[in-house]
């Protein structure tokens, strides 16, 4: 998939002016879901002034929609900019990942995990 673009009017949860949302495809945990541009923007460096205001917005809009039927106890939230951080759909998206007590054995580095060792310090 190279973009977004052709993505089923019935997944779609929300959408705003800059925004819409589904469950991702291959969730880490139950209630993933993706922040995608309404425009093909490569990446978050990519979109506008407008749009990268409107996103604190879209991640808590994404939230309440996950609480509602979820019961997560944190989140990460995520965005690969780049091939060699392991973008693979060049459409801009932002991943809103739930996080349930036990889903890893010790948490502690969160994010940092993307690179293995580097989330023990």
């Amino acid at each position: 998939m190279k973009d977004f673009t052709k993505i089923a009017q019935e997944l779609i949860i929300y959408r705003d002016d800059y925004f819409f949302m589904i469950y991702d495809g291959f969730p880490v945990n139950p209630g993933h879901l993706l922040i995608i541009s309404n425009e093909v923007r490569s990446d978050y460096f990519a979109l506008t002034e407008e749009e990268k205001l409107a996103l604190p917005i879209a991640i808590n809009n994404a939230k309440e929609i996950i609480i509602k039927d979820y019961v997560p106890d944190g989140f990460n939230i995520g965005m690969n900019c780049g091939e060699y951080a392991g973008q693979t759909v060049f459409h801009f998206h932002c991943h809103l990942i739930p996080r349930y007590k036990g889903d890893m054995e010790n948490p502690r580095g969160g994010v940092r995990h993307v690179i293995p060792s580097k989330g023990n310090y």
